[in-house]
């Protein structure tokens, strides 16, 4: 799973929901004995999201790739989502790519494509 790091996005809001959603969606790979790594990058500046995601994705061949709703559908993020999209496209051709629609159903999201 691809995603912001909700603790390093920039502004006046609380990211201890979206930390607590992330965990419960990532338990549940665990619930249907299927494996799961996530990569969290922030927008705070912190990290080369390039490098970042490109080392997670070459660590190993994917199965899917699940790519957060936070990169998706935020239009000023639009630049990033085209980049982790060829990121992937790249370095994980044989995955297939997923979209989450809340942090809890990434799962759903990976279980549509995986065996």
């Amino acid at each position: 799973m691809i995603g912001l790091d909700p603790n390093r996005v920039p502004g006046p809001w609380d990211p201890a929901p979206v930390v607590e959603a992330i965990e419960a969606g990532v338990a549940r790979f665990a619930e249907h004995g299927v494996g799961v790594e996530t990569c969290l990058f922030g927008l705070d500046g912190s990290d080369d999201v390039e490098a970042v995601v490109g080392d997670a994705l070459r660590s190993r061949a994917w199965e899917c790739v699940v790519v957060g709703g936070g990169l998706r559908t935020d239009e000023a993020q639009i630049e990033l989502f085209e980049l982790l999209i060829n990121l992937v496209r790249r370095h994980a051709p044989d995955a297939a790519i997923a979209f989450n629609t809340t942090p809890t159903d990434i799962y759903d999201a990976a279980a549509r494509w995986i065996g």
